[in-house]
């Protein structure tokens, strides 16, 4: 299940570069993926709704809908 959340992880990652931010995977444990958010999205007022409602929601429906994501 990690490489399948790393993979899903690149593809939001191209998105998130496109406006200038980007992602660090800090741990993954379990259904549990800790990231770091960089660039332009690492200060952004907007950054709990990239996770919850972009990330987060797009590896629940691409890998598991059990997966919680956590910024750190």
């Amino acid at each position: 299940m990690v490489e399948k959340i790393k993979a899903t992880l690149d593809e939001v990652r191209t998105m998130l570069q496109a406006d200038g931010g980007d992602l660090e995977v800090v741990e993954i444990a379990g259904k549990t993926v800790k990231l770091k958010l960089k660039g332009a999205c690492g200060g952004c007022p907007h950054a709990m709704a990239t996770l919850k409602g972009g990330i987060e929601r797009y590896l629940r429906e691409k890998v598991d809908p059990a997966i919680t994501v956590e910024r750190v």
